[in-house]
C-alpha cells in the first residue's frame, strides 16, 4: 500500500511599512478583487530571501531587501486540502520601477494604514494579511540567521 506524502505549499510574503502605511497588492482571484501582501511561491533554486525579494518586485514593482523574519504561519484550506506555510519578512524598499509590468492578475500596488487594513477584512485574500500586520505592529522580528540554506 502506497501512501501519498503530504507536502505544504511554501510561500513568502513581504510586510513593508512606510510612513505608517503598509504595501499591499490588489489582485484578481476566483472570488473577485482581493488584497494581500506581495507574496508568492518559493521556487526551486532560490533562497527564501531571494523569493520574497523577487515576488515583491514582480507583484508591486518595488525592490525589497528583507531584514527580519516576522513569523512563520500555517494556513490549511479545508475546501482544497492544501496547506500553505508562509514565511513573512519585513525589510526595506530599495527602489521602485513605476513603469514595470506587474504579474498576471495583479491590478495595482497600494499603501494602506492599519485601520484601513482592519476595515477591509472582507477583501483580504487570506486571514494572514491582517495577522502578519498585527504581528509586525506588536514588534515581532526574528533574525534572518534563523534561516539556513545549504547548497
Amino acid at each position: 500500500m502506497s501512501e501519498e506524502i503530504w507536502k505544504p505549499n511554501v510561500v513568502v510574503a513581504a510586510i513593508v511599512e512606510r510612513d505608517g502605511r503598509f504595501l499591499l497588492i490588489e489582485e484578481e482571484t476566483s472570488t473577485g478583487l482581493r488584497l494581500n501582501q506581495p507574496a508568492g511561491h518559493w521556487d526551486p533554486g532560490e533562497t527564501l530571501l531571494d523569493a520574497v525579494a523577487r515576488e515583491t518586485l514582480e507583484e508591486s514593482a518595488y525592490h525589497f531587501t528583507p531584514t527580519a523574519l516576522v513569523g512563520i504561519y500555517s494556513l490549511p484550506l479545508a475546501d482544497t486540502g492544501i496547506t500553505y506555510l508562509r514565511f513573512a519578512f519585513t525589510g526595506e524598499i530599495t527602489g521602485h520601477e513605476p513603469g514595470r509590468a506587474l504579474d498576471t492578475g495583479i491590478v495595482r500596488a497600494l499603501w494602506q494604514t492599519p485601520d484601513e487594513i482592519r476595515a477591509g477584512r472582507d477583501r483580504h485574500r487570506s486571514p494572514l494579511l491582517l495577522e502578519c500586520v498585527e504581528d509586525y505592529l506588536a514588534g515581532c522580528r526574528y533574525p534572518l540567521a534563523l534561516i539556513r540554506h545549504h547548497p
